[in-house]
């Protein structure tokens, strides 16, 4: 058991490095067409100018801090708020909206805005889980 509450927020924060350097550098790869899907959101449109670097440089940071047993609190932490924004972003879309171009890049770029939604949700519950774990067990023994 105690094997668990170790490589669970570790697994975790492999995984989220891997998906955000990936989604990072897809957006890198294709970064003009990033930059137009963003202003063709009617939510982001105004904030088209500096939102595409902010996110690459988020994600970037986040995948960072995962990367080490010190910052990984706040790598999950961070991780959990972009999620979070990330989610209710799309949730704002489908409530608006329903044909608009994904930015997110690379294979998630395919996915439907409602299995977008289902991954993000899921990405959420296993950040929520993986915090838990490591904020419970990563203290010191008094």
């Amino acid at each position: 058991m105690k094997y668990f509450k170790k490589i669970i927020p570790f697994a975790v924060s492999i995984f989220f490095v891997i998906l955000f350097c990936y989604a990072a550098i897809s957006k890198i790869l294709d970064f003009e067409n990033f930059q137009a899907q963003i202003s063709a959101s009617p939510l982001l449109n105004k904030l088209s100018q500096f939102l595409p670097y902010t996110i690459i440089i988020v994600e970037f940071l986040i995948a960072g801090l995962l990367c080490y047993r010190k910052t990984r609190t706040i790598g999950l932490i961070g991780s959990l708020v972009l999620m979070l924004i990330f989610t209710v972003y799309i949730t704002l879309l489908l409530r608006t909206s329903k044909n608009l171009p994904c930015s997110c890049g690379g294979i998630l770029e395919k996915m439907s805005w409602q299995q977008h939604l289902y991954f993000n949700i899921g990405c959420v519950v296993l950040t929520i889980i993986a915090l838990g774990i490591n904020l419970k067990y990563s203290r010191p023994a008094e």
